[in-house]
């Protein structure tokens, strides 16, 4: 039954090719991200241009405050700036608290249309003339803080003709739990190295749900979506428009995350399967406009479809993890076991072992260099690195959330994420 090990290692081997393209892409966007410096010097910057502040809110007493706090202490002229809270469904007391800090409350109520999608294109809808008297909108959530530069570093970019920009999303004390700690290694990767190498070949940052800005006149020309990755469907219409989305690694935004993966376990969900839908609605798409654009010699706007398309399609980095772990379990397997029986006999499938668990070691190095060149690149704290040593736990977590997603077990609608000291 030696040809059926074969046939067996030979699947395996074709996963870890797979695999090598997808973590080839990365290590290519590794490399362009090092050698690359995108941030902008915007401490002698002179404000320019007025911004809308727009902060969807559902029952965010205890921490929308903290950001109201945070945007009346913008190194940026009061005057150029409004902040406007969308009260969604709200039965606490967040549009009091908004008024309290200065801000304009809009108080929405629609048991039918819950959600930060449905809160963001009602207020586009019905405040259009708010938006006309200012030259951009930015998105925030209401867990965030941003860095006192945020204003002033994206008049700079919006003075320089970019029109959509997407600031740094980083994680907030992250060395308060492993769990959060993870997750800021996570977006070190997602929202820091990988748009850096992607703006930098001429691709699209990406936008990331927090910490957007958009010209006007863009607000104008796209209708926002109201899918519960809303951010990734505007994106996908942003691309297939021709637009790109810069990227403002000066500018940071925080966000807090959930302290245990019991308490993420919501957002997860809604992430993993927005991102199936997405991926399934708009590579079909992305890869026919692609195929125009190269008929026609527009390389660049092949590869900025072709990058969106590979966005779509890299696995979440458990996954890749996870499988990759897998295949050289498998492979070292089939090595002991063929020295146990006559299958070491049988060149052609031992020679087949060995290169696959060579490849599986190349592959965890691609992804070990990967990870920790984003934290380097992030400056990430040692307790990030610390909570390094839990990610075969934290991966497991994820491998079984992301089987409940393509099993359809997890297909509940928006629901708000838990936040930390909540009950």
């Amino acid at each position: 039954m030696w040809y059926l090990a074969l046939l067996f290692q030979i699947a395996v081997f074709i996963i870890e090719l797979v695999l090598l393209f997808f973590v080839g892409y990365l290590l290519l966007l590794t490399v362009v991200a090092w050698w690359t410096s995108r941030k902008i010097d915007v401490a002698l910057a002179e404000p320019a241009h007025r911004f809308l502040v727009l902060i969807p809110a559902h029952n965010e007493e205890r921490l929308l405050p903290d950001l109201l706090k945070n945007l009346n202490q913008l190194d940026y002229p009061a005057d150029l700036f409004s902040v406007h809270v969308v009260a969604d469904n709200c039965t606490d007391e967040t549009a009091v608290i908004t008024q309290q800090y200065g801000a304009i409350p809009h108080e929405r109520f629609d048991a039918l249309r819950p959600g930060k999608g449905f809160a963001l294109q009602w207020f586009l809808q019905t405040c259009s003339e708010d938006i006309e008297a200012h030259d951009a909108v930015v998105m925030l959530d209401a867990d965030t803080i941003v860095s006192t530069n945020f204003l002033k570093a994206m008049s700079t970019r919006l003075g320089k003709g970019e029109t959509v920009i997407q600031a740094y999303y980083a994680v907030r004390n992250p060395e308060k739990t492993w769990g959060i700690g993870l997750r800021y290694a996570a977006l070190a990767v997602l929202h820091y190295l990988r748009p850096l190498g992607r703006t930098r070949l001429g691709g699209s940052a990406g936008l990331k749900g927090n910490g957007m800005v958009f010209a006007s006149e863009i607000l104008k020309q796209y209708e926002w979506s109201d899918s519960i990755t809303e951010d990734i469907e505007f994106h996908m219409a942003l691309i297939l428009g021709g637009e790109r989305v810069a990227f403002a690694p000066e500018a940071t935004i925080w966000a807090e995350m959930p302290e245990t993966l019991a308490g993420a376990a919501t957002q997860n969900v809604r992430w993993e399967r927005g991102r199936l839908q997405m991926m399934r609605l708009y590579v079909p798409q992305l890869l026919k406009a692609a195929g125009s654009n190269l008929r026609h010699q527009h390389y660049s706007r092949t590869y900025l479809l072709l990058d969106a398309v590979m966005e779509h399609l890299i696995p979440p980095f458990s996954v890749l993890a996870a499988l990759t772990g897998l295949s050289v379990t498998v492979s070292l397997f089939m090595a002991m076991l063929g020295n146990f029986t006559q299958a070491s006999s049988i060149v052609p499938l031992t020679n087949l072992v060995n290169l696959s668990i060579g490849l599986g070691i190349i592959l965890i190095l691609g992804q070990a260099v990967y990870l920790l060149t984003g934290l380097y690149l992030v400056h990430a704290p040692k307790s990030v690195y610390l909570a390094l040593l839990m990610v075969p736990l934290f991966v497991g977590w994820k491998i079984w959330h992301y089987l409940r997603v393509l099993l359809g077990l997890d297909s509940h609608g928006w629901v708000r994420t838990t936040r930390n000291n909540e009950v």
